[in-house]
């Protein structure tokens, strides 16, 4: 078995990778133990089944992502700004990633969710726990701005909600498209969708 101090991690990057620039059954667990150059003792020592991997995974790379978007939606910034900011840190996400691989791959938690919902439970309860996250952020940005009346919005939480579910759209339209550039102007319906009453800076 590989180091304990560093075939955990490895095995927790390599799955979450492959699993989003492929799906979760077109990975294996020897593919994962072969990308990772860990063994499958290993592997098992760790995880129970390749659905806790993923689990486990996809937890791992939120806790990598949660500064940056701390960061975008940190109180001391414009809240109309920090969604402003978020569109374009969605474009800009998908776009670098489409250029190391030849292709746009899409929201990695929707894509697990959808094709996991009615297989596995847990997956689908991550998937959703995640996406619920990233909404929470929205909402917090979408009150500060009704707040300052800068929005048109009566529910805020349903608002936040119609916005990720709008970009998660378009970010699925990219994907089968295969063009990133669909997501240029997210920005333009996003501040639609809340009523903005005026344009954010440039």
């Amino acid at each position: 078995m590989g180091r304990t101090s560093d075939a955990k991690e490895k095995l927790l990057d390599v799955a979450f990778q492959l699993i989003w620039d492929n799906s979760y059954g077109g990975v294996s667990v020897d593919q994962i133990c072969e990308r990772a150059k860990v063994n499958k003792g290993s592997f098992y020592y760790f995880y129970g089944t390749k659905a806790d991997l993923a689990v486990a995974a996809y937890e791992d790379h939120w806790k990598a992502k949660q500064p940056e978007m701390d960061r975008l939606f940190w109180p001391q910034v414009a809240p109309l700004e920090r969604l402003s900011k978020w569109c374009d840190y969605v474009y800009q996400g998908q776009k670098e990633k489409a250029e190391r691989y030849g292709r746009v791959c899409g929201c990695p938690y929707a894509s697990i969710g959808a094709e996991l919902a009615t297989q596995e439970d847990k997956i689908r309860l991550k998937a959703e726990e995640l996406m619920a996250r990233n909404t929470r952020y929205l909402e917090s940005a979408i009150v500060d701005a009704s707040r300052e009346g800068l929005v048109a919005v009566e529910n805020p939480k349903a608002a936040a909600q119609q916005v990720y579910a709008f970009v998660l759209g378009t970010v699925l339209r990219a994907k089968i498209q295969n063009n990133v550039e669909v997501l240029r102007n997210l920005e333009p319906t996003v501040m639609a969708i809340i009523g903005a009453r005026r344009a954010v800076p440039a």
